[in-house]
């Protein structure tokens, strides 16, 4: 039988590392990752290996030759382009046809028992088995689930958290019949998870899952690789190790020259013929690689040193990666996370911050000291976006420097010469780190057309007309110290995840795009921008019957710039209006919960003692409304959410609306009365975005202020949805009090339960298997429907430790019991 190493990937996560070698030769514990492969190939009888290869593949083919030196039969399937992990395997079909054969990653860490795996695959009968593991965040991998039996149900790529629902992952390990082959085009970029077996699964084929004890690594980024060290030397996976264990977890390859004087605090690893100086502390979880020279007084901690690297006296190095043939001179100092290219120069004490990256070839002059966004690197965040974009602490996570750097990431995913709209809320920290994001586009030549402070409604459409995207910086909702940076594609909506990952990955990189002299970009600061915003919603939103209504009705700006747009659009509409804190605070950008309410509770008052038809307050960037009824009482928004629904859904009397899973079910009592359907998004406002954006949907909400007017626009608009309910009162001549007693009581709760990330993969998978018969609903996290209509809903957070549950049932009694029970379960998962 033979086997088929994957070995053509870049590894682009793990740069610099792999800027100038493949990563399937990166070294652990001092040997390339792939060797160890190889060896449990052989360990398993696996002895005849093809290898596909593709980036640096001249690199591979040298080191391992004919595997002659392992004691193997090495052969080589070279890709001209990168065909897929199918693609790649098909490319070797030639050598594999004739028999079963096992497919395995060059780049992952392992000590699976092979030979189980392929007697399970044999036993089944299967045409494909996957080899599976439990991981505890499961993000980054293909998640799979089996039955009983081990019979494959489904599988997913590279799920949101939102998505998950196990933590049993795809290994990219597979036993296979050569008749799998049918399956897979050649000279064409095909995956097993994402093309074939999907395919295989709808023909009926039998794919089974093979759930394997021991250990496994997907060495995929930096912070996996130094734990693949340290794992290692704990002895955590069973790996051969050259050399001697010459004091418990002290590990000295041939040749090296340790110093007795030279402080050794295992486990660690000293490659062939390095020298260790007296003086030297090489200190747990370290590995030195071969002629490594460590000089006196030098301090190295969980450090991975590759091959010929000088380190000099007194230098410190904690938790950091340095490249092969690099010098670190005397004093240096290099921090946790970062990772210094191969053949670079370190200057005499300097610096090196935390998580930064030095590429290769690189000279850092002597007493430097070089820095990068180390709170957003250390906060261990696999993505710099968020809920509401990259957001943090104004001035200390979110810096003028960061600013810079990401609208440079931002610029460089787009072509030269592009359009960017700029715009800004009135705090004075967004005017400032709006004014770098300005100054970075322009040197990456981009054009930039700076809206200065508006509405987000207004930014957002703005750019919609002809800018190839956006930027927006506000105050973070709620928290006056924080700032969002916003980014936008070419119709104003947030970008998609695909297009937030691409921009993570070059902002990673710091690859970023700077332009020549003569194509620095321009900037342009457009007029009449509240008037054509204005004009455009007053076109395409209903505003019949409101001038013969006689309305009145009671506008509160909250002190913020959604007030810049209402003198033109409330002078427009013809409505008497009664308009309150229209003036812009600096001091107060965004609101806390209690002052929200207060306005609330003061906007109630003016509307009831002025006899108003309702009241509306606004957001401070216009995005979001909030209601108050004509008796002065206050709407709460999950409320204002079905009152608005229903307005809507009884004038149209057909189409879709656009609701988030979370909402309460009575909306589809209320969608249904009138004649319209729900189509349920997930928690994400990009998917309710892009819900919003298909000819059939009618309106669009989250249950927290955020309204979706589609004949106008396909995002949260706090303007529009005022002047959409404005038309709607008005021709529906009924009160908000009376269209809110019309509709049924809800009753959904909420409860956040802290969540380590370690365990969020587990949590998932707890509660699919205590779902057990009943209906599972998995487009957003798992929501579990009891056979009475009751249902609970487990989300776990994608930026913090933290998991949402909402739970429904016919009394608030109901739904409490329904979220004491299954947060039970989820904090089972921790114990």
């Amino acid at each position: 039988m033979k086997a088929v190493v994957m070995a053509g990937g870049e590894g682009t996560r793990l740069r610099p590392m792999t800027s100038s070698m493949p990563k399937p030769l990166l070294p652990v514990a001092n040997r390339p990752i792939m060797e160890h492969v190889l060896r449990l190939l052989k360990r398993h009888g696996l002895n005849e290996t093809v290898v596909t290869v593709q980036f640096l593949a001249s690199l591979v083919k040298n080191y391992f030759g004919d595997g002659e030196e392992l004691g193997m039969e090495l052969s080589y399937a070279n890709e001209e382009k990168p065909l897929g992990t199918a693609g790649s395997v098909k490319n070797a079909e030639e050598a594999l046809k004739d028999d079963t054969f096992l497919v395995i990653s060059g780049d992952a860490l392992t000590d699976f028992d092979l030979t189980d795996l392929i007697a399970f695959h044999k036993e089944k009968g299967a045409l494909v088995t996957v080899c599976l593991t439990r991981v505890p965040n499961p993000l980054e991998f293909g998640i799979t689930i089996v039955d009983e039996d081990g019979k494959v149900e489904r599988f997913l790529e590279k799920p949101t958290w939102g998505q998950v629902f196990s933590d049993t992952v795809n290994t990219g390990i597979y036993v296979m019949e050569p008749e799998v082959f049918d399956y897979v085009q050649a000279d064409t970029s095909v995956d097993w998870s994402g093309d074939v077996f999907p395919q295989l699964m709808k023909e009926g084929k039998l794919i089974c899952g093979y759930i394997a004890e021991g250990y496994w690594e997907d060495v995929g980024t930096h912070e996996s690789y130094v734990k693949a060290q340290a794992d290692v030397l704990e002895r955590k996976v069973d790996v051969e190790l050259d050399g001697f264990e010459i004091s418990p977890g002290v590990w000295v390859a041939e040749g090296a020259d340790v110093h007795p004087d030279a402080v050794l605090r295992g486990p660690l690893y000293i490659g062939d013929y390095a020298k260790i100086e007296a003086g030297a502390e090489i200190r747990e979880h370290t590995v030195i690689g071969s002629n490594v020279v460590v000089k006196s007084g030098a301090f190295l901690h969980r450090a991975v040193v590759h091959d010929n690297v000088f380190i000099g006296e007194h230098s410190n190095l904690r938790g950091c990666v340095v490249g092969k043939n690099t010098d670190i001179m005397r004093a240096s100092r290099i921090e946790d996370g970062a990772v210094i290219g191969d053949e670079c120069l370190v200057g005499e004490e300097s610096i090196i911050q935390g998580n930064v990256r030095v590429y290769p070839f690189k000279t850092i002059e002597a007493g430097a000291f070089v820095n990068t966004s180390v709170i957003w690197e250390s906060r261990g965040q696999a993505h710099l976006f968020g809920a509401r974009g990259v957001s943090g602490i104004l001035n200390v996570e979110i810096t003028p420097e960061l600013a810079v750097r990401l609208a440079g990431a931002y610029a460089t995913t787009l072509k030269k010469g592009a359009t960017v709209t700029t715009a800004r809320d009135h705090s004075r920290g967004a005017r400032a780190l709006k004014r770098a994001v300005i100054s970075a586009l322009q040197a990456s030549a981009i054009d930039v057309r700076d809206l200065e402070n508006v509405p987000l409604p207004v930014a957002r459409q703005q750019t919609a007309r002809g800018s190839a995207g956006g930027i927006m910086i506000r105050t973070s909702p709620g928290v006056p110290d924080s700032v969002d940076i916003m980014f936008f594609d070419e119709r104003g909506a947030d970008l998609s995840q695909a297009r937030q990952k691409k921009l993570d990955r070059v902002y990673a990189r710091q690859e970023f795009r700077r332009a020549f002299p003569g194509e620095i970009g321009d900037l342009h600061f457009p007029s009449s921008v509240f008037d054509s915003y204005t004009g455009s919603l007053l076109r395409n939103v209903d505003t019949s019957g409101i001038a013969d209504a006689g309305l009145k009705v009671v506008v509160d700006a909250s002190n913020g710039s959604a007030g810049l747009v209402l003198p033109s659009l409330l002078g427009r509409l013809g409505v008497d209006a009664l308009t309150i804190n229209p003036g812009l605070d600096e001091s107060r950008p965004t609101e806390s919960a209690e002052s929200r309410r207060a306005g609330l509770v003061r906007l109630g008052e003016i509307v009831s003692s002025a006899r108003a038809a309702f009241g509306v307050r606004f957001d401070p960037v216009g995005e979001r409304l909030s209601l108050v009824d004509e008796r002065g009482r206050i709407i709460e928004d999950d409320r204002a959410l079905l009152v608005m629904l229903d307005l809507v859904a009884a004038e149209r009397r057909s189409g879709r609306v656009a609701l988030p899973v979370t909402t309460t079910r009575v909306a589809e009592q209320v969608a249904a009365y009138h004649g319209t359907q729900v189509e349920w998004t997930t928690t994400s406002p990009d998917d309710l975005t892009r819900v919003g954006r298909e000819d059939s949907t009618i309106f669009g909400g989250d249950g927290r202020g955020g309204f979706i007017i589609p004949e106008f626009s396909s995002v949260f608009d706090g303007a529009a949805a005022f002047v959409r309910l404005i038309g709607l009162v008005a021709r529906t001549q009924l009160t908000l009090s009376q269209i809110d007693a019309r509709i049924p009581r809800a009753h959904v709760l909420r409860r956040d339960l802290a969540t380590p990330w370690a365990v969020k993969g587990l949590v998932m998978r707890r509660v699919v298997e205590a779902a057990g018969e009943r209906s599972v609903d998995t487009t957003d996290g798992v929501r579990v429907v009891e056979t009475d209509g009751r249902w609970v809903m487990v989300l776990p957070d994608r930026a913090e430790a933290v998991t949402h549950l909402w739970a429904e049932g016919p009394d608030d009694a109901s739904a409490q019991a329904l979220l004491d029970e299954w947060a039970a379960v989820v904090d089972s998962a921790g114990d």
